[in-house]
């Protein structure tokens, strides 16, 4: 019980300060190429926060997601499209050096509900070893919740790559350009 205050403290501490914080920009999580569910519900939430740049992070062909936000009435110049992850640790990694160097400290998370946990583990991880924080975003879905040892596996890879730079991802070994 000792060693759980600290961390109790912590999420309190995390939860309050998410409150206050103003995102600079969205993450979004791209899913599946069939349906365009993300990209479809950022596309909504992106007319509600009409000056927010967007991260789209894997996902349909960029065809798909433009043609999405067009439909939506989001200018398409506030899109910026990475294609490099290949898992979703990736998906940090491949964007969290730019997102720094433009200077941005707080972003909306936007991914599936089930698949929320996992990345916010990530995010915490990869995402804060930058000193950018997050807040989360879930697009609704009629899924369970991933498995917990999924988010304790990334969770490992994240700090294995805020230490080495390794993602271990089964693609490329996709790493970060700046680390």
């Amino acid at each position: 019980m000792f060693l759980a205050l600290p961390l109790l403290m912590w999420l309190g501490y995390k939860e309050a300060r998410n409150e206050y914080i103003q995102p600079q920009a969205m993450v979004v999580l791209g899913g599946s190429t069939k349906r365009l569910e993300r990209e479809k519900f950022t596309a909504n939430f992106a007319r509600q926060h009409p000056n927010l740049p967007i991260w789209i992070s894997g996902g349909s062909p960029p065809i798909y997601t433009q043609k999405v936000f067009i439909k939506a009435g989001v200018d398409p110049k506030r899109l910026h499209l990475d294609y490099e992850a290949v898992d979703t640790v990736t998906n940090f990694t491949t964007l969290v050096d730019d997102l720094q160097a433009r200077g941005i400290k707080s972003v909306y998370l936007i991914t599936s509900d089930y698949h929320m946990r996992r990345a916010s583990v990530i995010g915490d991880i990869v995402l804060g070893s930058r000193g950018i924080e997050f807040k989360t975003v879930p697009v609704p879905s009629e899924q369970p919740s991933e498995p917990l040892r999924k988010s304790i596996r990334d969770g490992v890879r994240a700090l294995v790559w805020v230490a080495t730079g390794y993602t271990g991802a089964d693609d490329k070994n996709k790493q970060s350009v700046n680390h």
